[in-house]
């Protein structure tokens, strides 16, 4: 199928058809304040979209456009709604997996720098990654740790291991132009 653009033309894979309560609600939520921006939009596309006798039966590329969003989002829109309904549609989806658990918090973060800044074991000039991270699971402040992320604390509190920098504050000098 091909669009007066020049461009091919989705088949509608999902129809729309709003019951007049689902039109009363959805037009209420886009009439308030109070509704929020997503909900808004959902709710304002759902309405375009709606191939009933009392709706204006947009395509999805032409709603897409309106709402500045891509005409995948509502597809997917639509799938919610015919598959699960309109409560489905208007909220976001609930996460499959659960976030993953901190394994180092700030507090760990700290006692790795004060561990970073003390000063080096004996026979040793300055502290190494992989020796901090040893040295962390030694003092029992983890029960493991990769170097990686023993690298990756320090690079975010912006650390250097170099051994003129550790524990000391040097200033800036001012450019005099």
């Amino acid at each position: 199928m091909v669009n007066l653009q020049g461009g091919f033309a989705m088949k509608p894979r999902y129809r729309v058809t709003l019951t007049e309560q689902e039109r009363q609600e959805l037009d209420g939520l886009t009439r308030t304040t109070r509704t929020n921006a997503r909900q808004f939009l959902y709710a304002r596309a759902l309405l375009l979209c709606d191939a009933s006798p009392h709706g204006p039966s947009w395509t999805v590329e032409r709603t897409s456009e309106a709402m500045g969003v891509t005409p995948r989002t509502i597809e997917h829109l639509k799938k919610r709604f015919v598959e699960e309904g309109l409560a489905a549609a208007l909220e976001r989806k609930p996460r499959e997996k659960p976030p993953r658990e901190v394994l180092f918090d700030g507090a760990f973060e700290a006692r790795l720098t004060a561990l970073a800044c003390s000063e080096a074991p004996k026979g040793r000039q300055r502290w190494t990654i992989r020796l901090l991270a040893e040295k962390a699971v030694e003092l029992n402040l983890t029960p493991s740790v990769s170097p990686m992320t023993v690298h990756r604390i320090l690079k975010k509190t912006n650390l250097s291991l170099t051994s003129g920098s550790i524990g000391k504050y040097r200033p800036r000098r001012a450019l005099h132009l």
